[in-house]
């Protein structure tokens, strides 16, 4: 009996992930055009010479980030904040939000100012934190904390603490 309950819970999360995983990529094909290339959580993991560009809020920003990112904001995104720290128009750049979203609307400013190689991280922090790679508080210091922006996007966000304001 024991092995059957176990067996029917390992069925309910994997059908639970798949489905999340699944709705995050309607999500993604339903907000964004794919003009900006998604990167993957493996491979930018794995990519030590690429720019880190945070689109998302300063809150969100400092509960937790990937570790050297800049923040650059969405509501109050400025280009010069990137041309002041992105000088050469061919780095890699990889801009990420929740999920991919916001990260698309600034990925293509960022493209329109005549930066050649930029692409988004496809999940963004959530999927990174799913993926139980680092992340870094305000301080520098790790944190399995993720800010989630809001209740409804929260869903998408299956490793880590959740935080809905600091």
């Amino acid at each position: 009996m024991k092995k059957v309950i176990t067996f029917m819970a390992l069925v309910v999360l994997v059908f639970q992930f798949g489905n999340a995983q699944e709705t995050l990529q309607k999500v993604l094909d339903k907000h964004n055009d794919h003009s900006i290339p998604y990167i993957n959580v493996e491979e930018l993991a794995k990519d030590t010479n690429v720019v880190l560009l945070d689109s998302r809020e300063p809150k969100e920003f400092k509960t937790s980030h990937l570790n050297n990112a800049v923040l650059v904001g969405y509501d109050h995104f400025n280009i010069k904040n990137v041309t002041k720290t992105v000088k050469d128009k061919n780095q890699k750049i990889v801009v990420y939000c929740s999920l991919g979203i916001r990260s698309e609307t600034i990925a293509k400013k960022i493209k329109d100012a005549g930066y050649t190689n930029v692409y988004n991280l496809h999940g963004g922090i959530f999927e990174w934190s799913n993926n139980e790679k680092p992340l870094v508080n305000s301080k520098g210091k790790e944190t399995k904390k993720v800010h989630t922006f809001n209740k409804d996007w929260s869903q998408w966000l299956l490793k880590g603490e959740k935080i809905y304001e600091e």
